[in-house]
């Protein structure tokens, strides 16, 4: 009986098997292809390549369009030639009637070329018919019109040539045609021009024709839609637009009084104008931002430039800020396009921009002026704080509205800035441009000296108090980067508030490296006088010493205020009189204070910055010393310093500096020999040897595996060798003797002990010295023998040594082994 299964099951069945089917064909086919790939490549291999066509390497449109160019050209050229060459041969009738015709038929001939669909043909043929209305009418200037001034003429006849053009691009049966239009606004570029040149007219009236041309350009960009006549327009906009803006600046900059300021800014004005009309209709989408900003920067000159013409020199800079700041009232009207006010934005950036670049020298002169007082310390107190720090730079001129610039700027961006994430970056131009303005106002107003050193004092502190108050919770960090979440039907899910992503100095680290810059020049600027620097490093030192209590910023306050300490050591000493190394022992406190504040700090971020102040100060103190010939005083110092780095290693995470300390030890004792006249050398190397051998011992007791190359090598090495050397020059007995005892005393200890250093370099130096007391003896036999006696005995010793070689073999591999056994 035939099992017929359900319709359900029985379409299951079948699409299986279709799809088994599919599988199998794809298989099949993929496989024939594979195959036929193979044989094409084996008959490709084995029969010569059949030929090909060359391909061609231009397309027919374009060979047409070149041919119909190049015939447009040569026809020109002929009609050049003919209206130069052969035109005098013909009477005036002839003339007229053979140019006449020609242009005509030229002009018409497109007419039935477009109805017969040869259009590329028609546009040659068009182009030619206009240069050949060019030709008419040079030949009409040559021949009635000679007298006519020719500026005026060109004139002329181009307005009428782009009137000619454009009514012959408008025509029903020619507007087909491309080319008449935007040769017809080509042409339109020269009338105004050359009418204002042709009349004398000064270079305002010339510019002012050159920006009316570009404003029709602007209007054609404006009302026609794209294509070749707005590509025509635009250049022209921006090339008459760029030549007029240039002239108008160039006007307003040199006015000499308030009537030609007022036409120059006329001229800017409507400069500006087109381009916010171009940029507000955007006439080009992609260049509108740039339009707004040029709008922006021309209505800026003009009125600027009004004002600078009845304001003295000095107000030059702000009458020009202030227009830029009035800018960003266009910024608050909804009714104009975003990019349009964010090009007036942007243009007021950049006239404030400019004014403090303006400014900034005047700031580099007061900040990098006292430098020079550096080489003229304690010369005598200027009168005022300008005097001061124009000491080695001259003044710059109309620098008496710096100030206002610089505060103006800063009040623009504390107040114009509101966004979340350039808010914080605009409180920190702002506390840079207060700190600026405070910087140079003492200079400007030439305020009395002692009276700019409180000023700059001050300064000082209040950017120091600035960077305590910043806490470090409240600096703007990097937003951390966040997972994308799934977005649901209603909408993306609210994100929690984050800190804003910045990537500028915060306000605290700012007015820290303020602060310290400001504490520079006034260092340098107290060196006027005795009383002036002690009062002023004295005031620094506690000033960065106080601010240190934050713990943000003792990394930097904290060795700053350890340096300015430095330096007052050394004024002390210097008003003192005392002579450099008894400075020295003064400058030591520092390096003291360092010590003690770095074991209290522990593993703060303060502790390294510390360390390096206090070393370098150790070494300031070192030098100090060493620059006398005080060598009593040198060996103290040394010593003092050698205290306190040991002091120092005493810490668990500065043991190595126990190295520097045990150097600064020696080096100490050896200055002290030296000032004792002493000149025996164990004098110099027992005190380096006893410790080495310390440290060794400690060395071997905590790692009984160590070589005692690497554990008493060092120190056995530092007393035996030279020791060795100045045993060879020495006359007398007793060094030798006292080397020899020394050294057999090392050896029996290196050989009782199974050690391999103390053994060879013991057994060594005693027979070397050994050598030494034995070379008179050696020398007076060597000359009571004959001269055959000493090869007769080398001889003998050759032959002994050849007859137990074996036996010497095997007693050289059991010292080898014995002392390899050794550490």
């Amino acid at each position: 009986m035939t099992h017929i299964p359900p319709p359900a099951e029985e379409l299951r069945l079948l699409d299986l098997e279709l799809h088994q089917l599919d599988a199998r064909r794809a298989q099949l086919l993929h496989r024939r292809a594979w195959l036929v790939t193979a044989l094409q490549a084996a008959t490709a291999q084995s029969a010569p390549a059949p030929f090909a066509p060359p391909r061609p390497e231009t397309s027919a449109p374009r060979v047409q369009n070149v041919l119909l160019v190049l015939g447009g050209v040569l026809l020109t050229i002929a009609a050049m030639a003919f209206t130069l060459v052969s035109w005098g041969h013909m009477g005036i009738a002839g003339r007229a009637l053979v140019l006449g015709g020609i242009t005509v038929a030229v002009l018409a001939a497109p007419v039935s070329l477009l109805k017969h669909g040869l259009r590329s043909t028609a546009e040659s043929v068009a182009g030619l018919g206009l240069a050949l209305t060019v030709l008419d009418a040079y030949a009409l200037h040559e021949v009635a019109l000679a007298d006519v001034d020719a500026t005026a003429y060109v004139a002329v006849v181009s307005a009428m040539l782009a009137a000619l053009w454009t009514a012959y691009g408008l025509l029903p049966r020619t507007s087909e045609l491309r080319l008449p239009l935007p040769a017809a606004l080509v042409a339109a570029q020269l009338p105004l021009t050359l009418w204002a040149v042709a009349a004398d007219a000064p270079l305002s009236g010339i510019t002012a024709a050159v920006l009316v041309t570009a404003g029709f350009d602007t209007g054609v960009a404006l009302r026609v839609p794209a294509g070749s006549v707005r590509i025509t327009a635009v250049v022209g906009a921006y090339g008459m637009g760029a030549w007029g803006m240039w002239a108008a600046g160039w006007l307003s900059w040199t006015a000499t009084g308030p009537s030609a300021a007022a036409r120059a800014a006329a001229l800017l004005l409507f400069a500006a104008g087109i381009a916010l009309t171009a940029a507000w209709r955007q006439v080009a989408e992609k260049h509108a931002g740039g339009l707004a900003v040029t709008a922006g920067l021309l209505a800026v000159a003009a009125v600027g430039g009004t004002a600078r013409s009845v304001l003295p020199d000095a107000w030059t800079v702000p009458a020009y800020l202030a227009c830029g700041v009035a800018l960003l009232a266009a910024v608050r009207v909804e009714r104009l396009p975003q990019t349009v006010r964010l090009g007036q934005a942007r243009a007021s950036a950049a006239v404030q921009g400019i004014a403090l670049l303006w400014a900034l020298p005047l700031v580099g002169i007061t900040l990098l002026g006292p430098v020079a007082w550096a080489e003229r310390v304690w010369s005598g107190a200027p009168g005022d704080v300008r005097e001061a720090v124009t000491v080695s730079t001259p003044w710059p001129p109309i620098a008496q509205t710096v100030p206002v610039v610089l505060s103006v700027v800063a009040l623009v961006l504390f107040l114009a800035v509101r966004d979340a994430v350039w808010r914080p970056r605009a409180l920190t131009g702002v506390l840079v441009l207060a700190w600026a303005t405070a910087l140079v106002l003492p200079a400007v107003l030439e305020v009395p000296y002692v009276a700019g050193l409180v000023a700059l004092g001050s300064t000082t502190a209040g950017t120091l108090a600035t960077a305590a108050w910043t806490r470090p919770s409240e600096r703007p960090v990097k937003e951390p980067r966040q997972e994308k979440e799934p977005r649901s039907e209603e909408g993306p899910a609210p994100q929690p508030a984050t800190a804003p992503a910045l990537g500028f100095p915060t306000t605290g680290p700012t007015a820290t490296v303020l602060a310290l810059l400001t504490s520079l020049s006034l260092a340098f600027l107290s060196l006027t006088g005795e009383p002036a620097t002690l009062a002023v490093l004295a005031t620094l030192t506690a000033l960065f010493a106080a601010a240190s209590w934050k713990p943000h910023l003792a990394p930097v306050t904290a060795p700053t205020a350890l340096a300015y300490a430095v330096a007052l050591a050394c004024a002390t000493g210097a008003a003192a009189g005392w002579q450099p190394q008894y400075t020295a022992l003064l400058v030591l406190a520092v390096p003291v204070a360092a010590a003690l504040l770095a074991a209290r700090l522990g593993s703060s971020p303060t502790t390294v910055p510390v360390d390096i102040a206090g070393a370098l100060a150790g070494l300031l103190a070192i030098g100090l010393a060493a620059a006398s010939a005080d060598l009593p005083m040198l060996a103290l110092v040394l010593a003092l310093c050698g205290v306190i780095t040991a002091g120092t290693a005493i810490r668990t995470d500065r043991r190595p500096v126990a190295y520097a300390s045990a150097a600064l030890f020696v080096l100490a004792a050896w200055v002290r020999l030296a000032a004792w006249d002493i000149g025996t050398p164990e004098a110099y190397t027992l005190p380096v040897t006893v410790p080495a051998l310390l440290v060794g011992a400690l060395h071997r007791r905590r790692d009984p595996q160590a070589s005692s190359w690497t554990v008493y090598g060092p120190g056995l090495a530092a007393t035996l060798v030279p020791s060795l050397l100045a045993a060879w020059s020495d006359p007398h007995w007793t060094r030798p003797l006292l080397l020899g005892l020394g050294a057999l005393a090392v050896t029996l200890l290196g050989a009782g002990h199974h050690l391999k250093a103390p053994l060879l370099l013991g057994g060594t130096v005693l027979a070397l010295d050994a050598l030494h007391e034995l070379a008179p003896y050696l020398a007076q036999v060597t000359g009571a023998l004959p001269r055959w006696a000493p090869p007769a005995l080398a001889g003998l010793l050759l032959l002994a040594l050849g007859a137990t070689y074996e036996q010497r073999l095997r007693d050289a591999r059991k010292m080898r082994d014995f002392l390899g056994n050794m550490r």
